[in-house]
């Protein structure tokens, strides 16, 4: 069953980062969109809504007073440009309080929330947790019907199949229903680049790097055109020699 999603923001740009945030996620699905809060209270009468992404600073009134005048509010994260208002979010039990701009990684730690509160631990698979020093990092893929958990440090290089991702790891091969954009904001930045639409590389694990390619574990990589002076910047900073 898919979660209901309502988005409340006057600023259209908002919402659209929003929608294309929650578009990676095949169990959610959005049932409104409104620019007040007058509109969303309206909605909220006539259709069930699961959650509820909601502005602070909005004309009229603002999303704090009307979470107040819910009797009954969908599980809420409160979106702000504005950090002091944490506190009050906090107060009224929200499940997270993202500060714009929202980076893909953050939102992805408040839908996992959603999902713990839910009573659904494993999601859609894409989780990811770190556990004291960097060499207890994973990530949770959903590989068919099972969860499979994944150190971080094993990945050797992610592949994009469409709809699907291949993750090659030291000693296996994964395949997930996600999109490979989705999955690139889980992994640490420090530890993988993006090195073509279709791949992104474990930097640790690259062996050679050459004008158009990289070679991980003897496989040769493409390296994309508009991906190339990023991979040139970040494995000169590994002491890189090029070929």
């Amino acid at each position: 069953m898919k979660l209901r999603i309502l988005i409340v923001d006057d600023e259209p740009y908002a919402i659209e980062v929003m929608e294309n945030y929650l578009r990676n996620f095949d169990d959610m699905e959005i049932v409104g969109k409104c620019y007040n809060a007058i509109q969303a209270f309206q909605l909220l009468q006539q259709k069930t809504v699961d959650l509820m992404f909601l502005d602070i600073q909005m004309p009229g009134i603002t999303g704090i007073d009307f979470l107040k005048t819910l009797k009954n509010p969908p599980k809420t994260i409160f979106t702000t440009a504005y950090s002091q208002y944490a506190l009050d979010g906090f107060d009224l039990n929200v499940v997270d309080y993202l500060v714009k701009p929202i980076p893909l990684d953050r939102f992805m730690r408040a839908i996992d929330k959603v999902y713990q509160l839910s009573g659904n631990n494993a999601g859609t698979g894409h989780s990811y947790e770190k556990f004291g020093g960097d060499t207890e990092a994973f990530l949770y893929l959903k590989v068919e019907r099972k969860t499979i958990k994944i150190n971080v440090n094993d990945i050797l290089w992610v592949e994009s199949l469409r709809d699907y991702v291949k993750v090659i790891t030291t000693g296996n091969v994964y395949i997930s229903k996600q999109k490979i954009s989705l999955l690139e904001g889980m992994l640490p930045e420090n530890k993988f680049v993006r090195a073509h639409r279709s791949f992104i590389v474990a930097i640790a694990h690259i062996s050679s790097f050459y004008a158009y390619s990289v070679e991980v574990n003897g496989h040769e990589l493409p390296i994309g055109r508009n991906y190339k002076q990023e991979m040139q910047k970040r494995l000169k900073a590994e002491n890189f020699h090029f070929k």
